[in-house]
C-alpha cells in the first residue's frame, strides 16, 4: 500500500513508455500473463495518472486506515479456510464487532447488519416490518399488501430520493410514501412536525392503511437538527410503528450526551463509523432489535453463509487498532472543533449561524448576512454565500468546508467535522486559519453590496454601455458595450467586448475582470468582482467607457483604411480597363495581334501618353484628426504632375544635399517608364525621345 501510494515504484523509461499505451487504448490480456510488479505497476499508474503534472496526490491513509484495507485481503484469504474453521471465525469476527458497536452507541440487546449501502439496512428492516405485519406476506407477496396499503413517513429533512428508493426496492407504489413536513410555527424550521404527523397517521388508520414504519433524523443531512425522538417513539409505541433513525449526531452516542440519548430507544438505527473515525472502504452498519431470528433471515439482515459475515472483517480490525479510548477521543475532538468554529463565529459581524443546540451540536451552518444588503437577499447574498463557501473551502482545504442550499436560510456554508475531520485530519489550528481566512472576507463582501447598486446605477447612465445582470456572479456585476452603429456587424461588438477586457486586465488595480462565470447566459459580457472600501465606482467606470471608446475608435481607422484600400482597388480596376479600350480604339485590333502587333510596332511606332493612377492611404485619417475630417477619396491625375509636385517636396526637405535629391527622381521616372511601356514594344529608336517627352 505503501507502494502505490508513493508513486515511486515506476522508472523514467516506464513513464515514458506509459503515456503512448495505457492511457489513451486498453490493451488485451495477454496469454502468458504477468508477473506481480507489472500488475502492481499498472494498478500504481490508474491511480496517479498524471499527478505529476496536476500537483495532486491521494489523500492520506493514516495506520487505523490501513488496518482496515489490510480487512479486505484478508477477508479474501480467510475465506479459503475449512468450512467449520471458517464458520467459527466468522461467528466470533460477527459476535465482536456487533457487541463493542453496541457497548459504544448505548444500545442495549441490538443485532447488527453490515452492508456497503447506507440504504441497504433500511431496506431490509422494511422487509422486516412487513413480514411483521404481514404474517403470510411470503406466501401470498404483494396481494397481502393490496387490501391493506402499508405507509412508511419520514421527514421532509431526510435524504433526498430515500423514499423513493425504498419503494423502488420493495416493489412499492410511491402512494405508499407520506412525506411530513417540518416545523413551520415554532421549533426547529428542520425538524418534523409532531402534530401533523399524528393526524397524518389518524387519517391514514381510518382510511384502512397500514402505518408501518417511521423514519426520523438525528442531524439532518443539511443543517444537523435532530428531530424529537422521545415524542416520535411516543407515536410509534401508540399506533405500533417502527422508529428508524439515521444521522450524524448519532456518533455522539459514544458521549453520552442527553440531545443524541432518545435514539437508543429506537427500533433501528444506521451508523456510518467510516467516515466518522477515518476508516476508508469499511461497510455501515445497521443496528435492530427483533425477537425473532427466521424474519430476520427471511428480510435479509442475517445470513446464513459464513462468507458474508467477512463483511465485519475491516471493521473488527480497524476498532481494535483505535480502542474505546480512541473512539470516544475521535469523536470528541469533532465535537470540539465545531464548538470552537462557533465560539468564534458568534464575535464576527454579518455572520448568521443555524445550529440546533449552541453547548452539542456537531454541525455548525452559517452565512453571510447584513441589514445593508437586504434588498440583495436574492439578487447578492445567494451568490456571495456561495462564493464565500468555496473561496473558504480553497483557502483552508483542511477545514473540509461546504456549500449546502437549506429550504428557509438558503445557500449556507456548513462545517461538519465529524463526516471529515477524521480523514482530513482536521485540527485547531485550521479552524483558527478558518476563521482568519473569514474576517478578511467578511469586509470585502460587505463593501462589494454596497457598491453593487451604485455600480449598476453608473453604468446605466453611459449610452456606451449595457449592465449585465447575472444572479450566479458575486461581485460587482457585468458590463457589455451597446452596438451605436445599427450597420455595425455583430461580431464586431464582440472583438471590442474581447479587447477590452483584455486591456481592463492589464490594469495596475486590485479589482478581478473575467468573461463571467462558465455557464453565464450572457455572452461577450465584462464582469468586474469583488470591491474594497477605497474603490471609486464612477471612476471605475469612467474608465471602462475610455478604453472602450479609444478601442472602437481604433477600430474605425482600421475599417476607414480597409475602405479607402478598396475602393481605391476598385478605382484603378474601372480606369485599367477604360484603359484598354482606349488602347484598343487608338491602336487598332491588329496590333493587339501577337505576331502582327510586333511589326506594326516596328513599321510603325504608336506615340502614346503616359498616365499613372494613385490613391492616398492617409486621406482616411483625417476622420480622427483634431482639426477636422476630410472625404475619402481617389485622385486621377497625370503621373508627370504627381511625380513634379513629389520631387518639389523631396527638394524642400533635402535642398542642402542636391546629389541625393537625383536619385529618387531617376528612381520614379524609371517606374513610370516602366508602367506606360510594359504593354508596349518601342524601337530603340523612339526610347530617348519617350524619355525627354516624359521629363
Amino acid at each position: 500500500m505503501k507502494i502505490l501510494e508513493s508513486g515511486k515504484l515506476e522508472s523514467e523509461q516506464g513513464k515514458e513508455r506509459r503515456k503512448l499505451s495505457w492511457k489513451d487504448i486498453p490493451g488485451p490480456l495477454q496469454g502468458d500473463g504477468q508477473d506481480v510488479v507489472s500488475i502492481l505497476q499498472l494498478v500504481q499508474n490508474l491511480m496517479h495518472g498524471d499527478d505529476d503534472k496536476q500537483g495532486q496526490r491521494m489523500q492520506y491513509v493514516a495506520e487505523q486506515g490501513h488496518m482496515a484495507l489490510l480487512g479486505h485481503s484478508l477477508a479474501a484469504y480467510i475465506s479459503v479456510l475449512e468450512r467449520e474453521r471458517l464458520r467459527k471465525l466468522t461467528t466470533r469476527i460477527l459476535s465482536d464487532t456487533t457487541l463493542w458497536l453496541c457497548r459504544l452507541f448505548r444500545y442495549e440487546n441490538g443485532s447488527a447488519y453490515y452492508h456497503e449501502d447506507d440504504c441497504e439496512g433500511l431496506v431490509n428492516v422494511c422487509r422486516l416490518v412487513i413480514n411483521t405485519h404481514y404474517e403470510d406476506y411470503a406466501t401470498e407477496g404483494f396481494t397481502m399488501l393490496s387490501s391493506k396499503h402499508p405507509v412508511i413517513y419520514q421527514s421532509a429533512a431526510c435524504r433526498p430520493g430515500l423514499g423513493q428508493h425504498l419503494c423502488c426496492q420493495l416493489g412499492l407504489p410511491l402512494s405508499c410514501l407520506c412525506i411530513v413536513p417540518c416545523n413551520t410555527m415554532f421549533g426547529s424550521l428542520h425538524q418534523m412536525d409532531v402534530a401533523l404527523l399524528d393526524k397524518l397517521i389518524r387519517d391514514d388508520r381510518e382510511s384502512g392503511k397500514v402505518p408501518l414504519l417511521l423514519i426520523a433524523n438525528a442531524g439532518t443531512p443539511g443543517a444537523g437538527h435532530t428531530d424529537k425522538l422521545s415524542r416520535l417513539k411516543e407515536l410509534c409505541v401508540q399506533y405500533n410503528m417502527w422508529l428508524h433513525v439515521e444521522g450524524v449526531n448519532l456518533a455522539t452516542l459514544a458521549l453520552g450526551q442527553v440531545s443524541s440519548a432518545p435514539a437508543t430507544k429506537c427500533d433501528s438505527m444506521t451508523l456510518t463509523p467510516g467516515p466518522w473515525l477515518g476508516l476508508p472502504a469499511v461497510p455501515a452498519v445497521t443496528l435492530y432489535r427483533h425477537e425473532d431470528p427466521a424474519l430476520s433471515l427471511a428480510a435479509g439482515l442475517t445470513s446464513s453463509q459464513p462468507v458474508e459475515k467477512l463483511r465485519a472483517l475491516p471493521l473488527w480490525l480497524s476498532l481494535q487498532y483505535l480502542g474505546h479510548d480512541g473512539i470516544v477521543q475521535r469523536i470528541k475532538h469533532a465535537s470540539q472543533l465545531s464548538q470552537q468554529l462557533l465560539e468564534h463565529l458568534k464575535t464576527l459581524a454579518s455572520i448568521k449561524t443555524s445550529v440546533e443546540d449552541e453547548l452539542n451540536s456537531p454541525v455548525v451552518v452559517f452565512r453571510f448576512s447584513q441589514d445593508s444588503a437586504r434588498k440583495f437577499s436574492f439578487l447578492g447574498c445567494m451568490c456571495v454565500c456561495v462564493y464565500l463557501g468555496e473561496q473558504l473551502a480553497q483557502q483552508v482545504p483542511l477545514s473540509g468546508v461546504d456549500v449546502v442550499e437549506l429550504e428557509d436560510e438558503g445557500t449556507c456554508v456548513r462545517f461538519s467535522p465529524l463526516m471529515t475531520a477524521a480523514a482530513l485530519g482536521t485540527q485547531e489550528n485550521d479552524v483558527a486559519a478558518l476563521v482568519e481566512k473569514l474576517g478578511e472576507m467578511i469586509p470585502v463582501l460587505s463593501c462589494t453590496l454596497r457598491f453593487r447598486q451604485d455600480f449598476k446605477d453608473e453604468v446605466l447612465q453611459q449610452a456606451s454601455l449595457s449592465y449585465i445582470e447575472d444572479l450566479s456572479w458575486p461581485g460587482l456585476g457585468g458590463v457589455r458595450t451597446t452596438d451605436l452603429d445599427e450597420d455595425k456587424r455583430q461580431h464586431s461588438v464582440e472583438k471590442i467586448n474581447g479587447d477590452l477586457l483584455k486591456k481592463l486586465m492589464e490594469l495596475d488595480t486590485d479589482l478581478y475582470f473575467s468573461g463571467g462565470p462558465e455557464f453565464c447566459e450572457e455572452k461577450n459580457g465584462i464582469f468586474i468582482g469583488m470591491a474594497t472600501e477605497d474603490l471609486d465606482v464612477a471612476e471605475l467606470v469612467e474608465t471602462i467607457v475610455s478604453i472602450g471608446r479609444d478601442i472602437e475608435e481604433s477600430g474605425k481607422l482600421f475599417e476607414n483604411m480597409t475602405e479607402v484600400v478598396r475602393r481605391g482597388i476598385q478605382e484603378a480596376e474601372l480606369q485599367l480597363q477604360k484603359a484598354n479600350e482606349e488602347k484598343l480604339i487608338e491602336e487598332g485590333v491588329f496590333r493587339q495581334i501577337p505576331l502582327v502587333g510586333s511589326v506594326l510596332n516596328w513599321l510603325s511606332p504608336v506615340q502614346a501618353s503616359v498616365k499613372g493612377r494613385t490613391f492616398n492611404l492617409a486621406e482616411g485619417q483625417k476622420l480622427f484628426r483634431r482639426q477636422g475630417a476630410g472625404s475619402d477619396s481617389v485622385s486621377d491625375t497625370s503621373s508627370v504632375n504627381q511625380l513634379e509636385e513629389s520631387f518639389r517636396e523631396m527638394a524642400h526637405v533635402q535642398a542642402s544635399d542636391a546629389e541625393e535629391a537625383e536619385v529618387p527622381q531617376e528612381h520614379h521616372v524609371h517606374i513610370v517608364e516602366e508602367t506606360a511601356l510594359s504593354d508596349q514594344r518601342v524601337p530603340e529608336g523612339q526610347e530617348t525621345e519617350s524619355v525627354d517627352t516624359l521629363r
